[in-house]
């Protein structure tokens, strides 16, 4: 039987020796060319859990990745963000390799530690989307994102001195920032498969109440309705913020009112 445990990366370091590259700059930061990779393209799925973070842009000219059970094109950039425990697969057809080009930020929690980023960090919700709901960039937010990686990698590849710390961090908050503006356009201009899962929310709600006693069952959770619509909580969230200026769970909160003002005309 196959070992179904997943490999665990701890260090930079380790990366580096996993992938074929030289000793890193910097032990907790790392900025990764990944046309340098040695490539292990497998068409068996590896689960991998890392012990820092990772912000990816991948292309892959000619061939199909697959993270989780969703298959992508990586004709164009596509951004993905792993945080220190989370587990994911990589599927690559054999073909890809040759053409699969990309960076990648590796960031170590301890590199963050005693800055206000150390916290803040855990703010950003796309770190917590499922693989599926990847960061499409235009040419134009990829050139963007790619020279913030390479400025990072500038910098601490330079001599290190008592001010290298804080222009890194700077950098990494600046590339969150625009990830974050970036991940906003991708909801308002994705907009009919977006408006798509606002209308199987609506239904999903209605079919709820209109079935279920509320004072037996209570009021669906966040997590179980986006389950249900097959995208991960805080995606749907993020998405119901931009379409309807509401959370997930004040969006249930006012459909409950509305539906209880609805009952309450018909008695």
């Amino acid at each position: 039987m196959a070992n179904t445990q997943p490999y665990r990366v701890r260090t930079i370091s380790e990366f580096h020796q996993l992938r074929g590259l030289p000793k890193p700059a910097h032990p907790l930061v790392s900025v990764v060319n990944l046309a340098e990779l040695e490539h292990a393209c497998v068409t068996e799925s590896t689960a991998t859990i890392l012990d820092f973070y990772s912000i990816s842009i991948k292309r892959c000219l000619g061939g199909k990745f697959k993270y989780g059970q969703q298959e992508y094109d990586f004709d164009e950039g596509v951004m993905f963000f792993i945080a220190p425990g989370q587990v994911f697969a990589v599927e690559a057809e054999l073909q890809a390799a040759a053409s699969f080009s990309g960076w990648v930020l590796a960031i170590h929690p301890d590199f963050l530690w005693n800055t206000p980023l150390a916290k803040t960090i855990k703010r950003y919700e796309y770190f917590d989307y499922s693989v599926n709901e990847a960061l499409f960039l235009s040419e134009k937010e990829e050139t963007t994102i790619i020279n913030l990686f390479q400025t990072i990698q500038q910098e601490y590849q330079s001599n290190i001195d008592a001010f290298s710390q804080s222009i890194i961090i700077a950098q990494i908050e600046l590339l969150l920032t625009y990830c974050e503006r970036f991940y906003q356009r991708q909801f308002i201009t994705r907009k009919i498969a977006n408006h798509q899962i606002l209308d199987r929310l609506e239904a999903l709600l209605d079919d709820y109440f209109d079935s279920v006693d509320l004072l037996d069952k209570g009021l669906p959770t966040v997590h179980a309705v986006a389950e249900a619509l097959a995208v991960s909580p805080n995606y749907l969230s993020g998405l119901l913020k931009v379409l309807t200026g509401q959370s997930t769970q004040q969006h249930i909160h006012d459909k409950v009112i509305a539906k209880a003002k609805e009952r309450l005309s018909t008695t």
